[in-house]
């Protein structure tokens, strides 16, 4: 296994199954999305005070640094909200595309959102605030599906767009060696 500074390769990619979500132009992501191209998921919600604008920052400059990559590994970003209440496609289309005009978002019915979190392991909850408003939890970890629609590598906080960028091609590399 290669040497990482943030990533964790998984020895064994997991399979992750279709997700029920719709994209920032309301159109249902295709059962084969994860296919195909590298992937990097995050989940978070638009009206996150910090941690998801930072990531999402982090990530665009990440994208950036991998700019000399051939196209079928450039890493397209996806989004998946875990506040489908307020996230509605028309929300998330404006906030995805400010950090990156190629990011994507998706959001879905609560139990397609919390299908598509249990597929990657990620926790979320509401959380009531005073005076009756709400915010989200949520784990800030990033995760990266590889081409075969299987979550290759967990990149965990803190993040670093050039560290980032560092162990993607890592990750690309060593799945695009033991292919071979």
């Amino acid at each position: 296994m290669p040497a990482t500074e943030s990533a964790t390769i998984l020895p064994q990619p997991r399979e992750l199954p279709p997700l029920d979500l719709v994209d920032q132009d309301n159109r249902p992501l295709p059962r084969d999305f994860l296919r195909n191209r590298w992937t990097v998921v995050f989940f978070g919600f638009t009206q996150c005070p910090d941690v998801c604008p930072t990531t999402l920052a982090t990530l665009a400059r990440m994208k950036k640094k991998l700019a000399d990559l051939p196209a079928e590994q450039q890493p397209r970003v996806l989004l998946v909200s875990v506040d489908p209440e307020r996230d509605t496609a028309a929300v998330l289309k404006p906030y995805v595309s400010f950090f990156d005009p190629s990011f994507m978002g998706a959001t879905g019915t609560l139990a397609a959102t919390g299908q598509a979190a249990r597929a990657f392991s990620v926790p979320f909850a509401k959380v009531p605030l005073p005076g009756g408003g709400y915010t989200m939890d949520h784990g800030a970890g990033l995760f990266v599906v590889s081409p075969e629609g299987a979550l290759a590598a967990y990149l965990s906080p803190p993040l670093d767009a050039t560290v980032l960028a560092r162990d993607f091609r890592t990750v690309v590399q060593y799945f695009e060696d033991s292919r071979r």
